[in-house]
């Protein structure tokens, strides 16, 4: 437990902080499987257009802070190559 106030406020910090990052990371989850499902549907229009939103999902995720920009970039290249691979196989 906190005894000084500066750790108080740091542990308040840390709550509210912890809160926020869950929040943004189960969204980008859900995006991403989102865009997986319609991939494996072999709907190229539906996976375009979730690609399109999780990407913005990932980018925002990514200047929060909340995950590493560059596990944000990774996801969505991963995600634009295995739309890339549904155009293809179409």
């Amino acid at each position: 437990m906190a005894n000084h106030p500066s750790a108080e406020k740091r542990n308040r910090q840390r709550v509210k902080r912890t809160l926020r990052n869950r929040a943004v990371k189960s969204a980008v989850r859900t995006q991403v499987k989102t865009v997986r499902a319609a991939i494996e549907s072999k709907d190229p229009v539906a996976a375009q257009k979730a690609f399109a939103e999780a990407s913005v999902t990932l980018a925002q995720a990514a200047a929060k802070g909340s995950i590493p920009k560059k596990t944000a970039s990774r996801r969505i290249s991963r995600l634009a190559s295995a739309l890339h691979g549904l155009g293809k196989k179409a």
